[in-house]
């Protein structure tokens, strides 16, 4: 599966061949992931990225999940999808980490747009919940730039190394998101 945004920009299924790039990204990108993304202790060596993508595709396979790899200019620079898909209820939880040199070109909103997209006229969700840790601040731009609702704060949500984190939840319905067409 891939979702082609522009000629520079695209998204794909994460695969295990992805692993060795996706390490090494994660691996050059660590110190600058680590102040909001809680996981960089449990990715210390390829064969724990290889893990997580064969949960990733376990994920997919089950309907729960879906992860994405982000190529600009058929590079891969971070990863976004859909952390948890409920289908009973029709809502999904968008995730997403970008890797440093990759910043300040637009392409995390326009990544979150195309997922928006998909999410409303592929998956037929009802609902798509963006969670972000309340001081990061870069992070809660993209919901906020893309129309999302501030729904509210889950207080100590995340822990984060050393310290908790609040969470802000961003919600948007597919009656908001047909509003913006």
């Amino acid at each position: 599966m891939q979702i082609t945004i522009n000629q520079d920009l695209a998204l794909r299924m994460i695969a295990p061949e992805d692993a060795e790039k996706v390490f090494a990204l994660t691996d050059a990108s660590r110190e600058y992931l680590k102040e909001w993304l809680p996981w960089l202790d449990f990715t210390k060596e390829l064969a724990d990225t290889k893990a997580y993508i064969e949960g990733c595709i376990k994920g997919h396979e089950a309907n729960s999940s879906l992860s994405l790899v982000i190529l600009f200019k058929n590079e891969i620079v971070g990863i976004a999808g859909f952390n948890a898909i409920n289908p009973s209820n029709k809502i999904g939880t968008i995730g997403y980490w970008l890797s440093e040199g990759a910043q300040g070109h637009g392409i995390m909103t326009k990544t979150v747009k195309a997922l928006l997209q998909y999410a409303f006229e592929t998956l037929k969700l009802h609902k798509v919940e963006i969670r972000v840790a309340e001081a990061n601040h870069k992070s809660r731009a993209i919901p906020e730039r893309l129309g999302f609702m501030q729904e509210g704060t889950i207080r100590a949500a995340e822990w984060l190394y050393d310290h908790y984190v609040n969470h802000v939840i961003y919600g948007m319905l597919v009656s908001e998101w047909q509003q913006q067409l």
